[in-house]
């Protein structure tokens, strides 16, 4: 009995440590909307000829996190909602309780995230995904 309580005490600590640094943290989330938001910001600067000054991310609030593999690597579906403040040049503009819904994914040597973006193509019926590394 006692054997049987020790090797599920063990089975619980080795499970608990290799999950730890797997899930993304509200910081990795942040960073990743930042940077979708900044390929947006620069897309709509270029076409509008609009003199954006930068955002902020505030209240950032994750709901759900869906384990998930993509290209047989470990990822993450994480949706929730934040509030956005666009700094225009003469004044601000505020956006609350914006949704985001990201996919981000751990690399095979675990040290880096990356942030999927689906790539929108209507002639395969697979998903393409674009990279890019979250800093």
């Amino acid at each position: 009995m006692v054997r049987l309580v020790l090797t599920a005490i063990l089975l619980v600590l080795v499970t608990a440590c290799g999950s730890i640094g797997l899930l993304p943290t509200s910081d990795l989330v942040q960073k990743a909307i930042a940077l979708g938001l900044e390929q947006t910001q620069q897309k709509l600067s270029q076409q509008l000829d609009l003199d954006f000054q930068g955002f902020e991310i505030k209240r950032l609030s994750i709901t759900q996190e869906e384990p998930l593999t993509i290209d047989n690597l470990p990822a993450f579906r994480v949706r929730g909602t934040y509030d956005l403040i666009v700094k225009l040049p003469k004044r601000r503009l505020t956006q609350p309780k914006k949704p985001f819904d990201v996919y981000l994914q751990i690399q095979q040597e675990g040290k880096t995230w990356r942030l999927l973006l689906p790539e929108k193509d209507s002639k395969n019926t697979q998903s393409i995904w674009r990279s890019y590394l979250v800093e």
